[in-house]
């Protein structure tokens, strides 16, 4: 079933950035993917999304974790739209462990061998529409 291996993928992909493994979180994104690092900033192709998720987590003091929350994942044409609630915890700078939860949206592919690889990675879902962007 699609929707179970593309949830496990996502599940795999949390826990790699948790542990700052960039090397499995890389094996699941395609080459052309795009990572909306925050509102107004895109990183394209898995180098610079690799990049991205290091100054991410080195932004955080390496403490980023990232947990799913609820999911849905709609499948179409060879892709999947995943809508979920994505749940980060992080450093507030002043000792204290921040909580927050964002409506995520990614987009996974099917290749022409089975794997599916995420080729759309936007942690703020639509809230996207509320930012402003230079």
């Amino acid at each position: 079933m699609s929707s179970q291996t593309i949830r496990q993928i996502i599940e795999a992909c949390d826990r790699a950035i948790t542990a700052k493994d960039f090397d499995s979180l890389m094996e699941h994104y395609a080459e052309d993917a795009a990572l909306v690092v925050k509102p107004g900033m895109v990183a394209k192709g898995k180098d610079n999304i690799r990049k991205a998720f290091i100054a991410i987590s080195d932004y955080f003091q390496d403490r980023l974790v990232v947990e799913q929350g609820e999911m849905q994942i709609l499948e179409g044409g060879g892709n999947a739209l995943v809508i979920m609630e994505t749940r980060l915890h992080f450093p507030d700078g002043q000792g204290e462990t921040v909580e927050t939860t964002r409506r995520a949206t990614y987009v996974f592919r099917q290749e022409s061998n089975g794997r599916w690889l995420c080729t759309i990675d936007n942690s703020y879902g639509t809230a996207l529409l509320d930012a402003e962007t230079a």
